[in-house]
């Protein structure tokens, strides 16, 4: 299996979004997806982005592609760290889970970090999801159990 992982590209997000759909079912939340298409691409590719991504794309026998996995950051500014990346979601689409994509994935996260010079990366992970935790645990990755997550709707 030949699987490139590239910056995502506008003409990527129809296949993002259905990626990010995937994760919503998997995350028991399938009806929360309510970005539009339209809103997406504009906010990752229009005049002012506030979203970057990696995309996992397999070069088949016949020459298509076929995107596999992606993973969706932006950047936070903390006021005691400075300047760091957001993992906002990550995904290896089911049937390909297990072929070390998710592990390519991270690591061009690792380093995009360390070109832009960040202080760092942050994610969340639910805490039922044993197969993520596990995952982030082979890069020693810190779970911090004192702060509560927040929000305004």
């Amino acid at each position: 299996m030949n699987i490139n992982i590239r910056r995502a590209e506008a003409r990527d997000c129809a296949r993002i979004l259905e990626l990010i759909k995937e994760l919503a079912v998997y995350e028991n939340a399938p009806d929360e997806v309510t970005v539009t298409l339209d809103h997406f691409i504009e906010s990752g590719f229009g005049q002012k982005p506030v979203w970057w991504a990696f995309v996992a794309e397999e070069t088949k026998a016949d020459g298509s592609n076929e995107i596999h996995g992606f993973a969706l950051y932006y950047i936070r500014y903390s006021t005691w760290k400075g300047q760091r990346m957001y993992l906002e979601d990550i995904l290896v689409t089911e049937k390909m889970r297990g072929q070390h994509i998710g592990k390519l994935l991270f690591e061009r996260l690792i380093e995009e970090c360390k070109e832009k010079e960040l202080k760092g990366m942050v994610w969340q992970v639910l805490e039922w999801n044993e197969p993520a935790i596990h995952f982030y645990k082979k890069y020693n990755a810190h779970f911090d159990p004192e702060w509560i997550n927040c929000s305004i709707n």
